[in-house]
């Protein structure tokens, strides 16, 4: 297991106080690490020799966890995460976001791949994407959509943006890549011996690709072989069950990086209410069944800004609007969840990736 993995164990059983504290610690560990001189080299390294900005679409299930599953550095990988990772390029935020960063990639001479990623798990069809109500199939053919709007807005030769249909298998942290020629790369099925078959393998698979980029994407399928590994190895039986006990909406959780922690819905869709509804009932049924305690959750809102000033001032406005619009859906449509809810706002310093804590918006 990874060190946030390792200090996550136990967690889902200690009282409500204590999981926020332990949170907001947590936090606070991931931004000193983030901005340390080592972790700062390696970025810094690894883009030197890995060019291509990566980003990936994903659902808000903290188990999907890309950059702990291919091994990759923090801040390497550009999240994006919705209820079952449901998109449309249509949606007037999403659109003028995703256009903004694949702009400013192209600008410094970067090419950008997006990951369009669904999820499964082998061992368990109720262990899959609550959001698709555990249908893989229609999370397949979600994903195919977003694939043909990525491909309709920046292009389909794919000579600067390349999307990539990804299943993510949650039992073995396993990517499934799927080829533009209808062909399927099973990362969980290849075994050491194939290692130096890979880069060829991408080529069959991704024909089209310019070749830097699949340079790009083959340290994300090596890292993923070991990441697969490690989790055949340590084991995860409580790890791959939903233990969600917060809801965490807007941007800047990638702290939260680790499994069965987190529901994290981002701020793009225009019915935000319908993601909050279909969390809180994730977490009202985590209650029920015993995974979770049932003496309160977190409600978590947060908006990244890069610079003080005006950019600060308006992070603060959006993250205490989400907070204060996900509280009410959650107390009109789930009355007595609400009585259970605890209330964070805050705002995140982009290039320190620190979470600063805005006044805490219940009365507990």
């Amino acid at each position: 297991m990874t060190l946030p993995e390792v200090a996550a164990v136990g967690m889902h059983d200690q009282s409500i106080d204590e999981r926020i504290e332990w949170l907001f610690a947590l936090a606070q560990r991931h931004s000193a690490q983030f901005v340390s001189p080592e972790a700062y080299l390696a970025r810094e390294r690894y883009l030197a020799n890995h060019p291509t900005a990566i980003m990936v679409l994903k659902c808000m299930d903290g188990r999907i966890n890309i950059p702990v599953a291919t091994n990759t550095p923090p801040g390497i990988i550009q999240p994006f995460r919705n209820l079952g990772g449901m998109f449309n390029l249509g949606w007037p935020y999403l659109g003028e976001v995703l256009a903004d960063h694949v702009q400013e990639k192209v600008a410094v001479g970067r090419r950008v791949l997006v990951l369009i990623t669904y999820h499964f798990s082998r061992g368990s069809e109720s262990r899959g994407c609550a959001g698709f109500g555990f249908d893989t199939d229609a999370a397949m053919a979600h994903t195919l959509e977003i694939k043909r709007q990525v491909e309709a807005t920046f292009g389909s030769d794919h000579g600067t943006v390349y999307p990539i249909v990804c299943g993510f298998e949650t039992d073995d942290d396993a990517l499934v890549l799927h080829g533009s020629n209808g062909a399927t790369l099973n990362v969980a099925e290849l075994g050491e011996s194939e290692r130096g078959t890979l880069l060829q393998r991408l080529e069959a698979l991704f024909p089209e690709m310019p070749g830097q980029m699949r340079c790009d994407l083959l340290p994300l399928i090596e890292g993923n072989m070991d990441r697969i590994a490690e989790v055949r190895t340590a084991g995860r039986t409580l790890d791959i069950e939903h233990r969600e006990w917060m809801i965490c909406v807007g941007r800047g959780f990638d702290f939260l990086h680790m499994p069965n922690l987190a529901l994290i819905i981002g701020p793009y869709s225009p019915d935000l209410a319908d993601p909050i509804r279909k969390a809180a009932g994730i977490i009202e049924s985590n209650m029920r069944a015993g995974r979770i305690p049932d003496d309160g959750f977190l409600l978590l809102a947060s908006a990244p800004y890069r610079d003080i000033g005006v950019d600060r001032a308006r992070a603060q406005l959006k993250s205490r609007f989400l907070s204060q619009f996900a509280a009410e859906v959650i107390r009109e449509e789930f009355p007595e969840l609400a009585g259970k809810m605890r209330v964070r706002t805050a705002v995140l310093n982009w290039p320190s990736r620190t979470l600063e804590r805005l006044e805490d918006a219940d009365a507990d």
